[in-house]
């Protein structure tokens, strides 16, 4: 990071280690707690899918699932209050014991009983359970998440991965047909759960695969005009930009040089995040939108508070004074508009106003994200 020469860059990164300050305190004080408390079903073990905003009260739950309680144990695992220790034990206990699925492998959800409802095999869901075993191993040092990210990365090569280099983005119930393929999103998560496996297992073999996915999304994903990464094939009809996304790729390849130097993709981000910034972040407000068509143009104006995080993980990755400066009055806007002090607003609509009632268990994951990678948060969450 670099803050620029002068007292005036100084004075914008002091303010902004303020403002950190008092985005971790409501995450400490508030977000994590309600996870702890009312998020939580003590009866089965496992967070609820989504608290109501306005009293934080569990919303009747109609599933839960695989991906959603791995991203609460990421949560968990990566904070050192005692509570959040003996919980993340609690949570990862839980996903080894209810989302096992009969053929081996990962069920996307189960029922309200804790039986298996959607068994289909999802790559996403795939990837959140390596990221999530990986950091729970780094943290607690527990061997059976280091075998079980050894496990499910196994699967992720032999049932979704394709002659491409890439990997279906769903198999059927028999992990042997393949009913979608390559996607943006869950291949970019993959991304992160190899990251993560990289730093506490076999470093050259997760190297490997990550420079085979960079030329694989390159081929695939990259419009070549905007050189922004689409959620569909760049070729294919109706595919669109998510702004949020190619903020999210840009710090997962600058998150690790030595992996992706040699790559496209690390001209294709920096172009990317500049496309995103220019169409789909509302200067005044400093909010990203959705979703743009290949030409600039605003296809969904929904403010959704993901999208928010990676444009702040971004600027602060980024580091130079004019990045810090956005970052500065993004940070502001972000902690008026959608936090509030029983948690947080999890959707906007274009002109402002609240579009989500509810406050999904996945969402701490992308602020504890975002957090961890802003000046002055002490290089962890």
């Amino acid at each position: 990071m670099n803050p620029g020469r002068g007292g005036g860059g100084n004075a914008v990164l002091a303010g902004i280690v303020a403002q950190v300050g008092q985005l971790r305190a409501h995450y400490d004080e508030v977000v994590l707690p309600l996870w702890l408390t009312r998020g939580f079903n003590a009866a089965l073990e496992l967070p609820y899918e989504s608290l109501a905003s306005a009293d934080a009260r569990p919303l009747p739950p109609r599933r839960y699932r695989t991906m959603a309680c791995a991203r609460q144990l990421f949560v968990f695992s990566i904070s050192d209050a005692a509570a959040a220790r003996q919980h993340a034990v609690r949570l990862f206990e839980s996903l080894q014991r209810r989302f096992r699925h009969p053929a081996g492998g990962w069920v996307y959800s189960i029922d309200t009983d804790g039986a298996p409802l959607e068994t289909q095999h999802d790559l996403y869901t795939y990837a959140f359970v390596v990221f999530a075993c990986a950091t729970y191993y780094r943290r607690r040092r527990d061997a059976r998440a280091l075998q079980a990210m050894r496990e499910t990365l196994a699967l992720i090569e032999s049932r979704f991965g394709m002659s491409s280099g890439l990997y279906a983005a769903q198999l059927d119930d028999d992990a042997r047909t393949a009913t979608q393929g390559p996607l943006q999103n869950p291949i970019m998560h993959l991304t992160e759960a190899y990251l993560a496996a990289r730093a506490v297992d076999d470093a050259d073999g997760c190297v490997e695969a990550l420079r085979r996915i960079a030329r694989g999304v390159a081929a695939l994903f990259v419009d070549t005009a905007t050189q922004c990464i689409c959620e569909l094939p760049a070729r294919d009809a109706g595919t669109r930009i998510e702004p949020g996304h190619q903020f999210e790729w840009y710090a997962l390849v600058r998150s690790a040089p030595d992996v992706f130097e040699d790559t496209q993709l690390v001209a294709t981000v920096t172009r990317a995040v500049d496309y995103a910034q220019r169409h789909g972040v509302t200067p005044d407000v400093e909010s990203v939108c959705a979703s743009l068509d290949l030409r600039g143009t605003v296809t969904d104006a929904t403010q959704r508070i993901w999208a928010q995080t990676e444009y702040a993980r971004c600027l602060a990755m980024r580091g130079d004074e004019a990045s810090l400066r956005d970052l500065a009055r993004q940070l502001t806007r972000f902690r008026e508009r959608f936090l509030h002090a029983r948690g947080w607003y999890e959707c906007l609509d274009g002109d402002g106003r609240v579009a989500r009632a509810d406050m999904p268990s996945t969402t701490p994951y992308h602020l504890a994200a975002c957090y961890a990678a802003l000046p002055g948060a002490g290089g962890g969450a």
